[in-house]
């Protein structure tokens, strides 16, 4: 079968050996357009992800650093354009040989300060001790997303922080109106 046409002409009962009473009941139903969920317009995402496929497999501690922290860059930016924040990060590595491996890690707290997301990716990339693997592409997922207004957040009698959220918000203007590179890290300039 390669077509829902020829789904909804196979007997029931075929489909049914086939797939097992539930399934085949369930398949058909949907290949006939009849599905009985609500459609709920505006459903926040349940999680963000960005991947770069890396031009040539590569050995480069110093390009994996890049690729990684301009990831977290750009999850951070979606986080902050969505107005929600990420509770938990998920690193994926692909290698020359197409085996990929994955580590999540459970943030301290939620959030969407592309500085801090970078931290967590890093300490993810690190963990990995990729000493002489070939690279191929990495890919960064935010999990566990809440708006931001509901998200509790440890305040800081450190000035610094402050002023380094007033620069990121500064920046989320500033790419909005001349796009997305106009400001970026120092580390990804070209």
């Amino acid at each position: 079968m390669r077509t829902i046409g020829q789904v909804v002409d196979l007997p029931a009962g075929t489909l049914q050996r086939l797939l097992g009473a539930g399934p085949a009941r369930l398949l058909a139903e949907r290949a006939r357009g009849r599905d009985p969920r609500p459609v709920v317009p505006s459903e926040p995402a349940a999680h963000l992800t960005a991947d770069l496929m890396l031009e040539r497999d590569s050995l480069d501690p110093a390009q994996h650093h890049r690729a990684v922290l301009g990831l977290a860059d750009r999850i951070g930016q979606r986080l902050r354009g969505e107005s929600q924040v990420a509770g938990r990060l998920t690193l994926t590595v692909r290698y020359a040989d197409r085996s990929s491996t994955t580590r999540t890690r459970a943030l301290p707290e939620p959030t969407n300060h592309s500085p801090a997301l970078a931290a967590e990716a890093l300490g993810l990339l690190t963990s990995r001790g990729l000493q002489r693997a070939r690279v191929r592409a990495f890919a960064i997922r935010a999990d566990g997303l809440l708006p931001a207004d509901s998200a509790y957040r440890q305040l800081s009698l450190d000035p610094g922080d402050a002023r380094a959220r007033a620069a990121e918000a500064a920046a989320d203007r500033a790419r909005r109106r001349f796009g997305y590179r106009a400001i970026r890290p120092a580390t990804l300039a070209d």
